[in-house]
């Protein structure tokens, strides 16, 4: 049927997560008449979304999924999988043998990570003790763990000390991650010290890689990272939010989608 073509699901889902962020909650019945789609067809676009972190199901629709916590790193390893996999392999395409790069936190960074094991010669500086685990047994590539805190939930190096340690190189590329990204292109984080962390690699880096998949897109969260003008090039599946899109074409941002 052709509402459940690929372009068309995806333009339901943005419309869908624009009513609910604007009331907090929405219906079933209320977006099948809204959207001229059947009852069913909703109820699949919220199961959708609420395995994506993007809405929370209750009886009768859905509510709009918190901004202020993030979800823990094993439900977050298991959202939009597939897309990272491919973004992964994407960002790690446009990393060349012989460079120096950083990785942050994230697990589409840990995609990255896995996809740059056949790359020779290169040197990793990560706050990811994932990453690290990735590719600390590769012979082609030097892995340098950046010290500080090791925060329990997901094995990230964050504080003054990761700050003052990152400090100490300038390296090739950053490969970095977004909690969210914002209706105007900002991308922002959870935690201020994960943050921190993430502009000193960005300030570090000649190159900046920013990789997402698409769940992120409109996303709320708390603390500003950057604006998505600081980015040389977004790797994701698709970009379909207008806002971010006109946001990387003023930052001439090159963006490569996995999913066309």
């Amino acid at each position: 049927m052709a509402e459940d073509l690929p372009d068309l699901v995806a333009g339901r889902h943005a419309r869908i997560l624009e009513l609910a962020r604007r009331t907090g909650s929405v219906s079933v019945e209320a977006l099948a008449t809204a959207l001229g789609v059947t009852p069913q067809t909703i109820r699949r676009d919220l199961n959708q979304l609420a395995k994506q972190a993007m809405l929370s199901r209750v009886h009768g629709g859905a509510v709009v999924t918190s901004g202020v916590d993030n979800l823990d790193r094993e439900a977050r390893r298991q959202v939009a999988a597939e897309a990272k996999a491919a973004i992964g392999t994407a960002a790690a395409a446009l990393v060349p043998d012989g460079a120096s790069l950083f990785i942050n936190i994230g697990t589409t960074t840990e995609a990255i990570a896995r996809a740059l094991v056949q790359h020779r010669n290169l040197l990793v500086v990560t706050n990811n003790l994932n990453v690290a685990d990735i590719l600390g047994g590769v012979p082609t590539i030097e892995v340098v763990v950046v010290g500080g805190r090791v925060r329990a939930s997901d094995r990230a190096v964050v504080g003054a000390l990761a700050m003052d340690f990152l400090r100490g190189f300038k390296l090739d590329y950053a490969l970095i991650g977004a909690s969210a990204i914002d209706e105007e292109g900002t991308l922002l984080d959870f935690d201020m010290d994960e943050v921190r962390v993430s502009q000193t690699i960005i300030e570090q880096a000649r190159t900046v890689i920013l990789a997402t998949d698409q769940t992120k897109f409109g996303r709320p969260a708390p603390v500003r990272i950057a604006e998505i003008g600081v980015v040389d090039h977004l790797v994701t599946d698709r970009l379909l939010h207008p806002g971010i899109a006109a946001a990387c074409a003023a930052g001439q941002v090159k963006v490569t989608q996995t999913d066309t």
